[in-house]
């Protein structure tokens, strides 16, 4: 009988590792709605309501906190057993240290147990979506079994300028490192310019993006995704501390119109076109997603939400940011098999009116599939959360209209791009 030498065994290891890598998932639309048990598969996806920076109801709320609830709602809804959770990794942009002390902690006062493990991470705007690719690439090479991915961001408290550090007479020297550090309003407004996107455009996607928030919450249509908290808050008229239930965000605005967009003043230039109303507001949230292999879940009994498919990141120049989704988004499409007629839902992050509406147009994107129920205009972009975010409301439309196939993606700041291709079950 013949036996495999030490290193053949070794071989079929690394290949097998090999074969587990995004390259090798089976091509076409067939395929990725086919079922396999080494599929990574989403078992729960939820998030908080989103609320105004500085104003809303997490105003006076701590990101940990955020992510304690999110975290407890997360085991309690999904049954999971929190001590078969091995990695935890967490999107943060603007706490300190990514907020890994704090967030190791949270997870700890949720009821995970010291063997779960936990990172946090800052890729920008794209950090929650970055948390889940982290997540779902340790499963898929074996490294874990299960894991969260999640997403958490208070501006409210650590939103500013001291949010970035001054830059070394090294970093100053080199003209494309410096222009890393340029205000996004103000690229943004640069990049309106240059590609001739007009206020007029800008302004009606916006106002869109409010119709359609406002429609869908009065339509109850975000209640399965989010998770309401009880909260202390501070009034600010009489300063008293009240204690809250946030239940929905409260950054949508009701009657928001095209006419009503145009008369608000210009925020970086002077008779520019970007401002308060057709850009993202600053705002508060978490959320989290609970991901392992469709043969783990079965064996569990967890539900089956969906699943991941496969993600891409590029780099554009730090000046062009807001071209991210454009460049990312035919990248994951490839790496899927699919084309862009495949897809039936967009979430695109809604940075800005003036990148959304440059980035959809040059893609050739049907724009009743994008963002069908408002965006980050309309609602909110707490940075850290926003991907991982757009997972549960994605999943959620797709369920509610009988849909399979999305994307997420969103530009980031400093010049990059992501996106990731998802299937509804």
């Amino acid at each position: 009988m013949l036996t495999a030498s030490p290193a053949q065994e070794r071989l079929s290891q690394v290949q097998s590792h090999l074969a587990s890598s995004e390259a090798d998932i089976p091509r076409g639309k067939g395929n990725i709605l086919r079922k396999s048990p080494d599929d990574i598969v989403v078992t729960c996806a939820l998030r908080t309501p989103i609320t105004r920076g500085g104003k809303g109801g997490f105003k006076d709320t701590a990101a940990p906190d955020l992510l304690v609830h999110t975290f407890k709602s997360l085991i309690s809804k999904s049954g999971i057993d929190p001590s078969l959770v091995e990695d935890i990794s967490v999107g943060n942009v603007l706490a300190p240290g990514s907020g890994a002390t704090e967030f190791r902690a949270a997870a700890l006062v949720a009821g995970f147990p010291e063997t779960t493990a936990l990172n946090s991470l800052n890729r920008q705007c794209s950090s929650g979506l970055q948390a889940c690719v982290v997540i779902a690439n340790a499963i898929r090479c074996g490294m874990i079994d299960i894991g969260v991915g999640a997403g958490v961001e208070s501006m409210s408290s650590q939103y500013g300028p001291g949010a970035v550090s001054e830059f070394s007479e090294l970093l100053n020297g080199h003209q494309e490192a410096k222009n890393c550090k340029v205000p996004m309003g103000v690229l943004s407004e640069q990049m309106a310019s240059d590609r001739k996107i007009t206020r007029e455009a800008q302004d009606a996607f916006a106002a869109r993006s409010y119709q359609r928030a406002e429609a869908a919450q009065k339509a109850g249509k975000f209640q399965e995704e989010i998770v309401p908290m009880k909260v202390k808050w501070v009034d600010p008229k009489t300063d008293e501390e009240k204690e809250i239930v946030v239940d929905k965000d409260d950054g949508i605005r009701s009657g928001m119109s095209v006419e009503g967009l145009a008369k608000i003043k210009a925020a970086f230039k002077e008779g520019g076109s970007i401002h308060a109303g057709n850009a993202s507001q600053v705002s508060d949230g978490a959320a989290a997603v609970l991901l392992m292999k469709r043969s783990t879940a079965e064996r569990l009994g967890q539900r089956v939400v969906g699943k991941f498919v496969c993600s891409s990141v590029v780099g554009v120049k730090p000046l062009l940011m807001g071209i991210g989704p454009w460049k990312a988004i035919p990248v994951a499409l490839e790496k899927a098999g699919i084309g862009k007629e495949e897809v039936d839902l967009w979430e695109i992050n809604e940075a800005f009116a003036s990148q959304c509406v440059w980035c959809v147009k040059e893609l050739g994107l049907d724009e009743s599939k994008v963002n069908p129920n408002g965006g980050a205009i309309a609602f909110g972009h707490p940075l850290g959360c926003t991907g991982a975010r757009q997972v549960s409301t994605l999943f959620n439309e797709l369920g509610r209209t009988g849909q399979k196939v999305g994307v997420t993606s969103m530009c980031v700041g400093t010049g990059m791009g992501m996106a990731a291709v998802w299937v509804k079950e």
